[in-house]
């Protein structure tokens, strides 16, 4: 719903592993790293330990995806699997021939076999196991049994164990100390710190297509990481109900107003601690901040359509658009009124002969584009997915600032089409701050954020 609004490509914050959102701060990198060189020089058994939402499926994935071709993985997700089940399983997924009802030896010498056949073509094979902490002791064992597969210099089967913490109280117990002598590296994903965070969200932002300075502001950054406790999983949670609380106030950067509603919205961001509460209020909460999504959804639709807004069946302080909204639609409708009264208005005497404003402002931001340094600085100031809108909002603007001064640039968020709207052109960062810190008070209620023409030329190659 908020992709456009923001000009992003596709969702940033899917709690679903995606390789091409892996973030290396943290010391994430370091330790895929260090996994990588540890499984090509036959390390024996490897252990990563991680809380839940910690990264550890995602650092799975990027092992798969960047161990050379020599390097065959096989992926185990079944935590709960017997100590009889275990070599079938594994022999299941490197697609091997066994007998008919094949007994555990029958199935350990086919495995065997195929190992040192892999190892003779210069071959290695790892095993990734996935909630480790959930095995039981005796599969554990088992598996520890296959480290035993090896030739006078080389391990057969290498072994990568992912758990949480509770796999080293497992790991602790006297009947499976061969298993814990076994292991040579040992690795532990760490939460992320506030300023981590804050890399990791800029981040997803730009891989998911985003151009533009950050959208969390710092405050917002505290809260999110005070109640994620830096976890990844919760930052993504969180990151996504901002955004959209964001979008709902129609403004482009999420302000600790919104991270609160987030974490008010989430299961994690209570503390169970407290005394008992009203167990309608967690009700109460998701219900408001619904609502008010569904307000910002309609009203932007309302004025993009330049409709009345549909009735709702929702209390009337709830739809009531906000007084900068109220405002900016009043200050348009007396601002087209004064225009088309006054003979004496210069703004359609400085479009052209058609008197149309967004064309003409269309062509000034294509040549400025073209002529401007990269590192030219601007100020965003808002954006519409309707033309007969944005040409509403520009009288407007032309009223408080010099219409030379105003640039439009289109751009495509998925299928589709959005045009954004900036102000300025500064050589250097300090005058575009001191130009937006000088902006009228309604356009500041909006977020307005520093661009680059170098990005904003980026952002309009999504047309091309």
């Amino acid at each position: 719903m908020y992709y456009a609004h923001f000009g992003l490509k596709q969702p940033p914050f899917k709690i679903t592993p995606n390789t091409e959102f892996f973030f290396s701060g943290g010391n994430r990198g370091s330790i895929l790293d260090a996994l990588i060189y540890a499984i090509n020089n036959g390390e024996g058994i490897i252990k990563v330990v991680g809380e839940v939402g910690s990264g550890k499926t995602m650092l799975c994935r990027m092992l798969q995806t960047l161990l050379p071709e020599k390097v065959e993985s096989v992926y185990l997700a079944n935590p709960s699997v017997a100590p009889e089940d275990v070599l079938h399983a594994i022999a299941f997924e490197l697609q091997l021939p066994l007998p008919e009802n094949a007994d555990r030896l029958q199935v350990m010498h086919v495995l065997q076999d195929y190992l040192l056949e892999r190892h003779a073509a210069g071959k290695q094979v790892v095993i990734f196991v996935e909630e480790a902490q959930g095995m039981p002791l005796a599969t554990l064992e088992e598996i520890r049994l296959l480290s035993n597969l090896e030739t006078k210099h080389d391990k057969l089967l290498q072994i990568v164990l992912f758990g949480q913490p509770e796999l080293d109280v497992n790991l602790n117990e006297t009947q499976i100390r061969q298993l814990r002598e076994r292991i040579t590296h040992s690795f532990n994903l760490g939460p992320l710190q506030e300023a981590e965070i804050g890399e990791y969200l800029i981040f997803r932002l730009r891989a998911a297509g985003y151009f533009g300075p950050h959208l969390f502001s710092k405050a917002a950054i505290r809260l999110i990481a005070k109640a994620t406790q830096g976890l990844v999983r919760r930052v993504n949670i969180l990151a996504d109900k901002a955004l959209l609380s964001a979008f709902a106030d129609n403004l482009y950067q999420v302000m600790p107003k919104h991270a609160r509603a987030a974490i008010a919205d989430s299961e994690f961001g209570v503390e169970r601690h407290k005394p008992r509460f009203d167990k309608r209020f967690p009700i109460a909460v998701a219900a408001t901040l619904l609502i008010g999504v569904a307000a910002g959804y309609w009203f932007n639709q309302w004025r993009q359509a330049g409709l009345k807004p549909m009735a709702m069946a929702t209390p009337a302080a709830a739809v009531m658009p906000t007084k900068l909204e109220t405002a900016l639609v009043v200050n348009a409708a007396a601002s087209e009124v004064k225009n088309s009264n006054e003979q004496g208005s210069t703004i359609p005497n400085r479009l052209g002969k058609d008197g149309d404003i967004l064309q003409q402002r269309l062509s000034a931001t294509e040549h400025w584009l073209a002529n401007q340094p990269s590192s030219t600085m601007s100020i965003q100031l808002m954006g519409a997915g309707s033309d007969s809108n944005l040409r509403r909002q520009l009288k407007l603007l032309a009223t408080q600032l010099a219409l030379d001064d105003i640039y439009v640039f289109r751009t495509k968020v998925g299928d589709q089409p959005y045009t954004t709207v900036a102000y300025g052109s500064f050589s250097n960062r300090e005058d575009a701050v001191h130009a937006m810190q000088k902006l009228p008070k309604d356009l500041l209620a909006y977020g307005p954020q520093l661009r680059t023409v170098g990005g904003i030329s980026e952002e309009t190659k999504q047309l091309q």
